[in-house]
């Protein structure tokens, strides 16, 4: 599997107006992406260790390099169906707020550069993706991204992962 190493600065101070940068990745039929500069690595699904009374959603836990880390299947969060782990199915590394956790999704495709001009605002739907986790939606020719508030979304008292980061 790749590993993506985050070597920009982590104020995002380098992006220079030219755009923002965002890991595509799939849940079923959609693409999503988030902003690249929460993702700290790649790796391939591996079997995680379940925890008693933890959501559905919640994997369980893996062991990154002597760190204990909780692990989202966000297909399960979503409620996108069930799931199915193959060979295409990875985990993404987040570093939010200085919290390390990991997002199952069904595959990742890319990084992609969007201007502001690319994104437009979520349209309001009642979708089990609730809109407040949206940043919005980017548009690059026939391809549409629907781009998530990672740090919004892991933050939120639903996942119950870490505190609600400072303003």
């Amino acid at each position: 599997m790749s590993n993506i190493q985050n070597t920009k600065p982590a104020d995002g101070t380098a992006r220079d107006g030219a755009g923002s940068e965002f890991l595509a990745f799939t849940l079923g039929s959609e693409e999503y992406g988030i902003d690249i500069l929460k993702v700290q690595e790649i790796r391939g699904y591996e079997a995680v260790t379940r925890i008693a009374n933890a959501p559905e959603f919640i994997k369980g836990v893996i062991n990154l390099r002597g760190i204990i880390i909780p692990v989202v299947d966000m297909r399960i969060k979503f409620r996108l169906g069930t799931p199915v782990y193959d060979q295409f199915t990875v985990v993404i590394i987040l570093n939010i707020g200085g919290r390390i956790m990991g997002m199952v999704v069904d595959s990742v495709s890319d990084v992609t550069t969007l201007t502001p001009d690319q994104i437009k605002p979520a349209p309001e739907m009642g979708t089990a993706f609730n809109s407040d986790y949206m940043i919005g939606l980017g548009t690059v020719d026939e391809r549409m991204l629907i781009l998530v508030d990672i740090d919004k979304l892991m933050s939120s008292s639903e996942m119950g992962l870490i505190d609600k980061l400072a303003a």
